[in-house]
């Protein structure tokens, strides 16, 4: 066999072996599993026309690789104003077969929850939520939340910019822990039920700006 035949085999055998950690890595940085397998393939393409024999830990090399990757492509959403709730509240995904993809999105998932509570009013939580995650239409939205159809778009409108750039509040532990749970069920069985009377219940609770 060539030299250049077994670097090549070593160089394989190093991505192979870390794929899943980059897989993890940009997932969690980006919520969606179509955008991590993009920035996966990217950091192969990378990692195949790099001088394997200057590269004195490949595992760590290319979690760089694939972080600035990934930060890349945030920036460009965000540059874009995409509010594309998938950079919130990752999709699901069938990880039965794959438990660290489980652990992963479970910590996106726990994340995401953090930074909606933070950045966001319970009433802007709620609208932006029963909305981008679980499609509710506007005048069921403002039903639940006791507001105007006008103001409920407002509502999520306003959501989403603050989810963009605002700046994060000091939160209550356990209530992250209470709508982690209560989302993750919803999301889970589909049955929105307790997770819709806990955000409406938070909303109710706090005072409202001018509709």
């Amino acid at each position: 066999m060539s030299t250049s035949t077994n670097t090549l085999d070593h160089a394989v055998s190093a991505f192979v072996s870390v794929r899943p950690r980059l897989f993890g890595i940009a997932y969690r940085m980006l919520g969606s599993v179509a955008e991590a397998e993009d920035i996966v393939q990217d950091a192969w393409v990378r990692w195949h026309s790099t001088d394997h024999e200057g590269v004195g830990n490949p595992a760590a090399f290319l979690a760089v690789t694939t972080t600035r990757l990934s930060i890349n492509v945030a920036q460009s959403a965000r540059s874009r104003r995409e509010t594309y709730v998938g950079t919130w509240l990752p999709e699901p995904v069938d990880t039965e077969a794959d438990p660290a993809l489980g652990a992963e999105r479970a910590e996106a998932l726990e994340i995401a929850c953090l930074l909606l509570l933070e950045r966001l009013s319970a009433v802007e939580r709620a609208a932006y939520v029963l909305r981008e995650a679980f499609g509710y239409p506007y005048d069921q939205i403002a039903d639940i939340l006791q507001v105007t159809e006008v103001y409920a778009r407002k509502l999520v409108s306003r959501a989403g910019r603050r989810l963009s750039g605002g700046r994060p509040n000091p939160i209550d532990k356990l209530e992250h822990r209470r709508f982690l749970a209560r989302f993750r069920a919803a999301a889970q069985t589909g049955d929105v039920t307790a997770l819709e009377d806990h955000l409406a219940a938070a909303a109710t609770r706090t005072p409202r700006r001018t509709q």
